[in-house]
């Protein structure tokens, strides 16, 4: 058995059985490998994101979450590779650290024939962007989940700093650029702060009080706005 095909073996061995734990030595004896081995295996499953810990004791060993894990993804080829070069696409935006993750957790728990020819062929896909990087915080997509009033230090265009309060509504993304659309407490009024302009985001201890956002409230004059979910 290839590392590829254990890794997925492993993962689904714990799922099994969860939440008992298995012993290191019951799965190297399992997959006729060392400790070593499984224990290097269960790291780097670890540090692809995937919750197994580990339970110290005479009966313990390591254990998975089950309930935050899929099973066997059964993507077709064609349908991992268009996930892959989705994952691929937002290497340069607020969300590369999940996206990163994600793509090797697909790839973990694909068959190693159907790993290799999706790696393979979605590297063929390949993206026209700027040779300048715009940086935006990766606690940009943390303001956007944690359903908490956010203080952003923002410069705007003409280099002015201003410290804002402001309610997270959503994100656009355009042309590598991305956008936080918020409520802006300053302004009164909703305001898209760009990511790459944003010189800190501290997250409060405020819960955001239910808002809606309308289309309209963007201000969008040209182009049209999609919902990554939308049919």
């Amino acid at each position: 058995m290839n590392r590829t095909d254990r890794l997925y073996a492993l993962v689904e061995e714990l799922r099994a059985v969860s939440p008992r734990p298995r012993s290191a030595r019951w799965l190297a004896e399992r997959f006729e490998v060392s400790s070593r081995t499984v224990e290097r295996d269960l790291l780097a499953l670890q540090q692809a994101g995937i919750p197994i810990w580990a339970e110290p004791g005479r009966t313990g060993g390591y254990v998975i979450d089950a309930a935050a894990t899929l099973g066997p993804a059964g993507f077709t080829l064609d349908e991992a590779i268009a996930v892959l070069i989705g994952l691929g696409a937002l290497r340069r935006s607020p969300f590369r650290q999940s996206a990163a993750t994600a793509g090797r957790k697909i790839l973990a728990v694909m068959p190693s024939e159907d790993a290799r020819r999706a790696s393979a062929l979605a590297s063929r896909v390949h993206l026209l962007e700027p040779d300048e990087e715009m940086s935006t915080p990766p606690s940009f997509a943390a303001a956007l989940r944690a359903g908490r009033v956010v203080r952003l230090r923002y410069r705007d265009p003409a280099g002015r700093e201003s410290v804002r309060e402001v309610e997270p509504l959503g994100s656009v993304g355009k042309e590598g650029y991305w956008y936080l659309i918020a409520w802006c407490r300053l302004r009164d009024g909703v305001r898209a702060f760009r990511g790459d302009r944003m010189l800190s985001v501290e997250l409060t201890d405020e819960m955001l009080q239910p808002r809606m956002l309308r289309r309209e409230d963007l201000g969008i004059e040209y182009g049209r706005l999609r919902s990554v979910v939308d049919d």
